[in-house]
């Protein structure tokens, strides 16, 4: 087996985590990932702690380090902090909008279409994942970036349930989901900040109650539609 780069297991770290194919919690054992990669421990502490520094993970003294949890509390910070992040970030886009950017976040669209059309949850996730942090980059904000870098590792992981659907209802809301990325790069494009944040707050909201699943049976004590509906006003 060819030997893996640092770039190369950082990458599929990263990409097993985001497809929950390591769950939420999980220990990440340095001898069992040093077998498994054909790396020595010095590079992959290095990996570790890159992950840990980006969100992926967490080191705690004396307990190792395990990928970041989606715990109750995570998860209502997540619901309460989303819609102001997203909406934010969705107007800086379209002030700071450039063609070749534009150009890039059409070429992910395309990859996320052609995941839609095959029924592929998990590539679904992982080009939503990758549009949403072409968006950030556009946005070009030193503040909300690694904001939205932390958010978009829960929101990736939670939302193949979104993608996973079952029913023509379901699949009609991710068909419908697709066109409002579409809808949002026309408007970036366009430079039209408003309708940006309009937008970015539907698209929120059409996955938002499916993804709430992971956090049921125990209800939100917070309402995040009213929570956007503050930020659309604030932004």
């Amino acid at each position: 087996m060819p030997k893996i780069t640092k770039s190369d297991l950082l990458d599929t770290l990263r990409q097993r985590i985001l497809q929950l194919d390591i769950a939420p919690g999980s220990v990440l054992d340095e001898a069992t990932l040093c077998e498994a990669y054909g790396v020595s421990r010095t590079p992959l502490r290095e990996i570790l702690h890159r992950l840990a520094g980006e969100g992926y993970a967490r080191i705690q003294p004396n307990r190792g380090v395990s990928v970041s949890s989606m715990d109750i509390e995570t998860m209502r910070n997540f619901f309460q902090t989303a819609p102001m992040i997203y909406a934010s970030v969705a107007r800086l886009a379209a002030e700071n909008a450039v063609p070749e950017k534009i150009a890039a976040l059409r070429a992910v669209q395309k990859s996320f279409r052609a995941a839609v059309e095959t029924a592929k949850p998990r590539d679904m996730a992982i080009s939503n994942h990758k549009l949403h942090e072409m968006i950030g980059s556009m946005a070009g904000n030193p503040y909300l970036s690694p904001s939205l870098q932390r958010l978009l590792i829960d929101h990736t992981r939670m939302s193949q349930t979104f993608y996973a659907a079952r029913s023509k209802a379901e699949q009609a809301l991710i068909q419908t989901a697709c066109d409002q990325h579409d809808d949002m790069i026309d408007a970036f494009e366009a430079r039209l900040p408003s309708r940006a944040v309009e937008l970015a707050l539907d698209h929120w909201a059409l996955s938002r109650d499916r993804i709430e699943r992971y956090v049921r049976p125990d209800p939100l004590p917070v309402n995040p539609h009213d929570t956007a509906e503050e930020v659309r006003d604030a932004v």
